[in-house]
């Protein structure tokens, strides 16, 4: 079943045409990455799917349901979560209570439950629980952007450019966290520059350029594609 659909979405700022007739799904427990440079249109495909800017002409549903003029609270309120790009975290409060806030609209139903959950995942959390959020390493911050995200029990998960900043043995780790919980049911929409990691977790993806679509297929298919070696991978 389709978790997200945005059908022939046109965005303007002012009268600039950001995103044109994009189109893109996201199935139920499925993970897809949206690949493009700077300037390619990801962050405004983001903002989009989240109601922060309304498109001009096309469609946003969710689970079923047009939300196309739905404001953000309500779809998140539906079941998507984002781990936004530099993390953003509450940096004058504490790890658990930036975890805290990430429940914020579930209250306490099931929040011991979904803490442990979090803490399995990035057991350095737990330890560090009454740490400063802005005292952490950057690989740490990450883990509570996406511990933060997770809190609220999301159907789909966006994740703004999560290896921007970190060390090549930290994006691993990253993903194979992003891995882990796509393994275990939740859908993820990965938006990135690194084609090469995010394609290696991926079932589908496509390739964002100048606010179009201009290559969708399987992950695998497209590690191979000629053209997005040469565009994205280096080879």
């Amino acid at each position: 079943m389709t978790l997200l659909a945005l059908s022939d979405v046109d965005t303007y700022y002012g009268e600039i045409h950001i995103l044109q007739k994009l189109s893109l799904q996201v199935g139920e427990g499925e993970l897809v990455c949206l690949l493009g440079g700077n300037a390619s249109g990801k962050s405004t495909t983001l903002k989009t799917i989240l109601g922060i800017v309304r498109p001009r002409r096309g469609s946003v549903e969710l689970d079923g349901e047009d939300v196309t003029g739905r404001p953000t609270s309500y779809r998140i309120a539906r079941g998507i979560a984002i781990v936004p790009e530099n993390r953003r975290l509450f940096a004058p409060m504490t790890v658990y209570e930036n975890l805290e806030m990430g429940a914020y609209l579930r209250g306490r139903d099931g929040f011991d439950e979904a803490l442990e959950r979090v803490y399995g995942l990035f057991p350095v959390l737990k330890d560090r629980r009454k740490q400063l959020a802005g005292t952490l390493s950057g690989g740490e911050q990450q883990m509570v952007a996406m511990g933060r995200a997770l809190m609220s029990d999301p159907k789909l998960l966006l994740m703004d450019e999560p290896s921007m900043g970190l060390a090549p043995i930290l994006v691993e780790r990253n993903f194979e966290i992003i891995q882990q919980v796509h393994d275990a049911g939740v859908a993820v929409l990965v938006v990135e520059q690194n084609a090469n990691v995010s394609l290696s977790i991926a079932d589908r993806g496509y390739v964002l350029q100048t606010g179009r679509i201009v290559l969708a297929d399987t992950a695998k298919r497209l590690l191979a594609n000629e053209d997005l070696k040469k565009a994205y991978l280096g080879r």
